[in-house]
């Protein structure tokens, strides 16, 4: 197994998605390659430090669909050379 890679990074106005790979081995000792998605929302508190907070606003959801949408494209980008189809 190898290290968790660094996470990538897709950023739609206030919304950030972070979308991390690592390798995994399953049941039948077959390894594959494993991806998720965290998406969070940047903004300034009261006192004007920049916070990060995994709610959402109704003007953020078209910026989260756009992110994942975005993620989605290159997880299938990477994948288009797999025999596979590993994701």
């Amino acid at each position: 197994m190898q290290p968790k890679e660094k996470p990538e990074h897709i950023k739609v106005g206030p919304v950030r998605l972070t979308l991390w790979r690592d390798t995994r081995k399953g049941p039948d000792g077959r390894v594959f390659e494993s991806r998720t998605v965290t998406l969070d929302r940047a903004y300034k508190d009261s006192q004007g430090q920049w916070q990060n907070s995994s709610s959402l606003r109704e003007n953020d959801i078209p910026k989260a669909v756009v992110a994942l949408l975005k993620a989605y494209i290159q997880i299938m980008d990477k994948n288009a050379g797999d025999p596979d189809g590993n994701d």
